[in-house]
């Protein structure tokens, strides 16, 4: 069975672009984002992997504390490591960005 999280954080900086980084596959996962048109973060996590709430809070409010983006983001996991969510996270924002 699939858990879904979801979050809405305040946030103030827009992203420029839609972006796609990961794959969904053993112990990864694919981030979707794509600009918010209200100064608030939209955040969506399936997983197949349940029970981990606690975790995903802590991964999601540390990073979006620290980067303030206003963004529609899709999470898809399939038992990624917190530091694999980060580092999927941060590629999908410097995308966004950069193009």
């Amino acid at each position: 069975m699939v858990e879904e999280l979801t979050y809405t954080l305040p946030a103030t900086k827009r992203v420029k672009q839609a972006a796609h980084v990961g794959v969904v596959g053993s112990g990864d996962l694919e981030v979707m984002i794509e600009p918010s048109k209200q100064a608030k973060s939209q955040i969506t996590i399936r997983t197949g992997i349940n029970g981990f709430k606690k975790t995903w809070d802590a991964v999601i409010y540390r990073f979006f504390e620290e980067n303030n983006v206003a963004a529609i983001v899709t999470i898809n996991d399939f038992g990624a490591t917190p530091g694999v969510v980060k580092i999927r996270l941060s590629q999908a924002l410097e995308v966004s960005e950069n193009g």
